[in-house]
């Protein structure tokens, strides 16, 4: 789809919606927009009741207005453009100008109303993923509701029953709508003080999800279910996710969901967390244990607290290796061993570009200068302070400082690691290590271990005879 045809089928979601009256568009709170990709600062309750914000990675939250003590959002479904990582940019799915959608942020008890729009070019609706409500309310096309057609605007209401970690996503066309993007966080925070979940200084909040986009592509090949080239933290790969920035000593949390095709165990370097809830609500004190890794699986949320406790620069991740790759040829042979000496020179005077790679490994292509094709990303990328990084898709920083204000969110810049505590190079001589094998060990040239005879019983199948 060109730009031209992107923009028109948008527009036709538009025209449809001047159809709804002026009176029922009276009564609608304005849409907010939002397309930059930057992660915005949390919103501070202007009205209702009082709580302390999430920070959405790469992403915002939703303003509302209050209307008879109701909390009324508007969310506009429709075609968006979202920059995966700088140099790609993506044509998507989403709500109110990006995908993700924005954060819905209510109050246990709060009654919420919410305004869907639809301009899409098909029907949609959305499902309050973990919410308790009336069963009208629960989105699901054909079971609870019809499906809310081009340029008609549909209502939810129900109460905010549970604090917790949720989402929302479309019931309709699932498949379709899901790849191109369409998904949000929610999150209710409890009214009162509850017992189990502790006050938090920083509380961070994103959704996992992926794309298959071919390299010189806009648009996701919707059909894929498992071989994806592009795993994003709210739809951006690394070197385009931003850092989480804390000051020392803050208790964090740190909420992810999982809208994926596969599970992700991801893994936060130099602290250990608990999870202490789930998208059934807080987790009891004595179900958590410590970890460094969790694995979250399809369709599942999981929050996570520990205590900032460690300066420095820390790694944070899906530890499945491909992961932490942007689009890579899933078809390209091992070649690590093969011997190219002489053939490089060969194959340059007929293809001057061409680069070896894959003899030791994919380490070179780190600091590898190489065309691309527009609309796409290298496979390793990002720059720390002590060189190329290496990585992509599922990957951010996690940054603590002892000097970061509270409530500061902006990016404190490398750490600077104190003289003695990062990894050298050892100038001394080393010991020539000692090799083990079984001619070592059967010659008795093995300190400390020496032959035996060995004797085995083997018993056939359906004989009763044994055989030494």
């Amino acid at each position: 789809m060109d730009r031209r045809q992107f923009i028109g089928r948008a527009a036709l979601g538009a025209v449809a919606a001047a159809g709804v009256s002026k009176a029922a568009l009276a009564g609608l709170p304005e849409p907010v927009i939002q397309t930059s990709p930057a992660t915005a600062p949390p919103l501070l309750p202007p009205s209702g009741r009082p709580y302390n914000p999430v920070v959405t990675l790469n992403g915002w939250t939703a303003p509302w207005r209050m209307n008879n003590g109701v909390k009324e959002f508007h969310l506009v479904a429709e075609p968006v453009e979202r920059e995966i990582a700088p140099g790609m940019v993506a044509r998507l799915w989403g709500y109110n100008g990006q995908s993700p959608g924005p954060t819905i942020e209510v109050v246990e008890g709060d009654r919420v109303r919410l305004f869907v729009t639809n301009r899409l070019p098909e029907a949609t609706s959305i499902h309050w993923h973990g919410q308790r409500l009336p069963n009208g309310m629960d989105g699901v096309v054909g079971l609870n509701q019809r499906a809310i057609p081009v340029g008609k605007t549909y209502v939810y209401e129900f109460i905010a029953r549970r604090p917790g970690t949720f989402m929302y996503h479309p019931h309709a066309d699932e498949m379709v709508q899901m790849a191109m993007g369409m998904m949000g966080f929610w999150v209710t925070h409890p009214r009162t003080r509850h017992p189990l979940i502790s006050e938090a200084q920083r509380d961070f909040c994103f959704l996992l999800n992926a794309y298959d986009i071919d390299p010189g592509s806009l648009v996701p090949k919707i059909n894929t279910m498992l071989d994806f080239n592009l795993w994003t933290f709210n739809s951006r790969a690394f070197p385009g996710v931003d850092s989480m920035n804390v000051r020392l000593g803050d208790r964090v949390r740190i909420r992810v969901g999982n809208l994926t095709m596969t599970n992700h165990p991801i893994h936060l370097h130099g602290h250990e967390f608990e999870v202490t809830g789930t998208d059934g609500g807080p987790t009891p004190p004595g179900s958590r244990w410590p970890e460094v890794t969790t694995d979250i699986a399809v369709g599942q949320m999981r929050q996570i607290e520990f205590i900032a406790d460690e300066e420095g620069d820390w790694a944070f991740h899906c530890h499945k290796s491909h992961h932490t790759m942007n689009p890579m040829g899933h078809d390209v042979p091992t070649l690590i061993g093969v011997d190219h000496r002489g053939l490089v020179g060969r194959i340059q005077q007929v293809e001057p570009e061409y680069m070896m790679m894959g003899e030791r490994d994919m380490a070179d292509m780190k600091e590898m200068p190489m065309m691309l094709p527009e609309q796409t990303l290298e496979m390793m990328a990002g720059f720390g302070p002590h060189g190329p990084i290496g990585m992509g898709g599922m990957f951010t920083t996690f940054k603590v400082r002892r000097d970061q204000k509270p409530g500061d969110y902006a990016d404190p810049g490398w750490y600077a690691q104190p003289p003695g505590t990062q990894a050298f190079e050892w100038q001394g001589e080393l010991p020539e290590p000692a090799r083990f094998s079984a001619e070592r060990l059967n010659a008795g040239e093995v300190p400390g271990l020496r032959r035996s005879a060995l004797e085995m019983q083997v018993r056939k199948p359906g004989s009763g005879s044994h055989q030494h």
